[in-house]
């Protein structure tokens, strides 16, 4: 055990435990053990009523390899994160550094542009449905378009990921605003006598000094893509004829889960969904040394 001859160390100690102790233990109850949970769940199938569960080892990996539905699941997914993640960092921190600059309501266009994280995805979700209705939607009369936004197999899993760009876009553009924020302006006032563009010192300055919060913001936003569920689940019905073509892994996980109460194959869906989480981590993580300058 631990001794402090010194009482302020002794306090700083316990106290120092004593605020980290209920993450921690949020971590542990939340977090790890239902990992591993899951993990050994996956190597059963399921008895009837979720009672009685047989061991069957691998059987159940074996089916998501052999399985179409998983791997249309993992294509619908990777189109929504190439879509949402790329689309909105940029955006994101464009408009960031547009935000950045001091120009008038400047506060209430950071209101305006942050306020899609507050709303309820059950109220996004409505009001974009109807923006997307093929008959009286607001996109098509506005444009005259005639196109089927949700209910086309070759265009909804887009339209879905334009509602993720929207959603994602203010807390992105938060997290490149505090990176914006840390850059010295002796930086550019150098530059600017150099007689450096504004589009030079955004490549050759800001970029540069803020690639670790793109990093970070790159490596969040691929973890979280890659587990869309509640735009697909409350945008796209069974009855859809995009529906295949919309369903995620998570939203395949779901439906074996909770409909389909096969807990032990969907525990093998949320496992291979980790292991795939897990690999483009680790590439990013080896990739970002190449291009992530820390100071």
């Amino acid at each position: 055990m631990t001794t402090f001859k010194d009482p302020r160390k002794r306090s700083d100690f316990f106290w120092g435990w004593g605020m980290i102790l209920p993450t921690m233990l949020g971590l542990i109850v939340l977090n790890i053990i239902p990992i591993f949970r899951v993990i050994y769940q996956s190597f059963f199938k399921t008895g009837d009523f979720g009672r009685g569960n047989v061991f069957v080892g691998f059987d159940n990996y074996m089916k998501v390899f052999s399985d179409a539905e998983v791997w249309q699941a993992t294509a619908n997914t990777f189109k929504y994160v190439l879509v949402e993640v790329p689309i909105s960092i940029v955006l994101a921190l464009l408009l960031a550094v547009l935000l950045n600059k001091k120009i008038k309501g400047r506060s209430i266009y950071r209101t305006i542009v942050f306020l899609p994280m507050v709303a309820p995805p059950a109220a996004v979700a409505m009001v974009w449905r109807w923006l997307y209705n093929s008959e009286f939607g607001l996109i098509n009369n506005v444009f005259h378009l005639d196109v089927k936004w949700l209910s086309d197999p070759n265009i909804a899993i887009y339209a879905i990921a334009f509602i993720g760009i929207w959603s994602i876009l203010g807390y992105n553009v938060i997290l490149f605003l505090a990176g914006l924020q840390e850059i010295p302006h002796d930086y550019y006032e150098a530059a600017r006598i150099d007689g450096a563009s504004k589009v030079k010192q955004f490549f050759k300055i800001t970029l540069p000094l803020l690639s670790p919060t793109v990093f970070f913001v790159l490596v969040t936003r691929v973890i979280g893509a890659m587990q869309v569920f509640d735009l697909i689940y409350m945008m796209v019905e069974k009855s859809n004829p995009a529906f295949n073509k919309t369903e995620s892994l998570v939203y395949l996980f779901y439906k074996y889960a909770f409909i389909n109460k096969n807990i032990g194959y969907s525990s093998t869906i949320v496992v291979f969904l980790l292991v795939i989480i897990l690999i483009i981590t680790w590439l990013q993580m080896k990739v970002q040394k190449k291009w992530v300058f820390y100071n």
